[in-house]
Parts: structure tokens; C-alpha cells; sequence
């Protein structure tokens, strides 16, 4: 299969951000006593919506959040980001040297997205080609962010390959009927072993697994 778009995950794929917001998130919750860990967040959370993730505490330590932790949140990892958020190691590289188009597709904010893709020196690569579930309102297993940002590049779905680091974003590109490459890293490994799709640990690795897989 030669594929004419790639279609990037935002956060663990392209920005290194998924700590950040665990540590923000597990922080501010353990402030209210729900003692929530950092490894518990990441294992639940990631490639989740916010809003799955904040029910899933609610329900969990049978606590009601205030009503502005949302946005407390939102202002404490924006602010986290803009300091110490990096790139994921290499995909500069990456996409240099793609020949094919290619976007975004997050489950985050629009705002988020490209705040992370400015920060990170990435967003030049990315103008009119970001798409959040936040704007179709339907959130990752869904497919539907997906079969969205195909549908907006102008290509089918068996065009398309899509580039996932969580398990939740593996489903709603199977969902939808796309092919997927996961992005491996410490928190996923153990899941990505019975997704039997393909995988790689490193963007360098990505490049090269790319390669073989575009139409030129």
C-alpha cells in the first residue's frame, strides 16, 4: 500500500506533552485530596478527552470537581508548556522531508494545538492543516476526527496513514477503517503488543518505515 497523507496525533507524536499535562492534572487533583498518581494518569488519560479524564475522576474517588477546574487547568498547562514543552526528539526531520501532505488531528483544543505547535517551532508546517475534535465535537475512540481531517486534505481513507502514540487513538483510526503506525514510548509499550499494527520507537525509526510506505 503506497499512501498519499500522512495524518499526525498532536500530543506524544508530535509534542512531547503528555507528562506535563499529567503532572498538572494529578497535582491539582491530589490539592483536593484525591490522591490520583502520575502513572494512573498517564495509563487512563492518555489520547482521552479532557472531559472523559475528569469524569473518570469524579467517579472514581467519588468527588465533585469545582466548576473552574477546567479552565484552572487549562491556564496551569498552557503556562507549563510554554516553558519546558519540547518536540518529540527528530520530528523536525520528519517533516522536512516528507513529499506527501500531511496534517493534525488531536482530540485538544484548537487553541491548545497550536499554542504546542508554536512553542515547539512546528506550526509552520501545520497552517490550515490542524484539526481538533473540539470543532466536530466527537472525541477519539471515535472516528470521526479522522475521517474529518482525510475528508478537509481532499483524500480517501485508504489513502491515508495515520500516526498514533496511545491506544485510544489506535481504535478510532481501526474504527474508522484506517491504517495506523503506533509511536512507541515507555507508557505504551506493553499495550502496543496485541494492537498487531506496526510500530516504532523513535521518529528516525518513523522515517525510515515511511519511506517504503508514500507515494512519491
Amino acid at each position: 500500500m503506497k499512501y498519499k497523507c500522512i495524518i499526525f496525533d498532536c500530543d506524544g507524536v508530535l509534542v512531547d506533552s503528555e507528562a506535563i499535562s499529567s503532572s498538572v492534572l494529578t497535582e491539582m487533583a491530589n490539592e483536593l485530596g484525591i490522591k490520583i498518581s502520575h502513572v494512573e494518569a498517564l495509563e487512563n488519560f492518555t489520547g482521552k478527552s479532557l472531559k472523559y479524564s475528569l469524569d473518570y475522576i469524579e467517579a472514581k474517588y467519588s468527588k465533585s470537581l469545582p466548576d473552574n477546574f477546567e479552565d484552572e487547568f487549562r491556564k496551569k498547562s498552557f503556562h507549563k508548556f510554554s516553558i519546558y514543552l519540547k518536540p518529540i526528539n527528530g520530528v523536525h526531520d520528519v517533516l522536512n522531508n516528507l513529499t506527501i501532505p500531511f496534517c493534525v488531528a488531536s482530540s485538544g483544543p484548537v487553541e491548545k494545538i497550536i499554542n504546542n505547535l508554536t512553542t515547539t517551532k512546528l506550526i509552520h508546517h501545520f497552517e490550515g492543516k490542524i484539526f481538533s475534535s473540539y470543532e466536530i465535537k466527537s472525541w477519539k475512540p471515535e472516528p470521526n476526527i479522522f475521517l474529518h481531517a482525510a475528508k478537509k486534505m481532499g483524500f480517501e481513507i485508504n489513502d491515508c496513514l495515520i500516526i498514533e502514540d496511545s491506544i485510544t487513538g489506535i481504535q478510532a483510526a481501526k474504527c474508522g477503517g484506517f491504517d495506523v503506525i503506533g509511536f512507541v514510548n515507555d507508557n505504551n509499550k506493553e499495550r502496543f503488543k496485541n494492537e498487531n499494527i506496526p510500530i516504532c520507537y523513535s521518529m528516525s525509526e518513523l522515517e525510515n518505515l515511511l519511506k517504503y510506505q508514500i507515494k512519491q
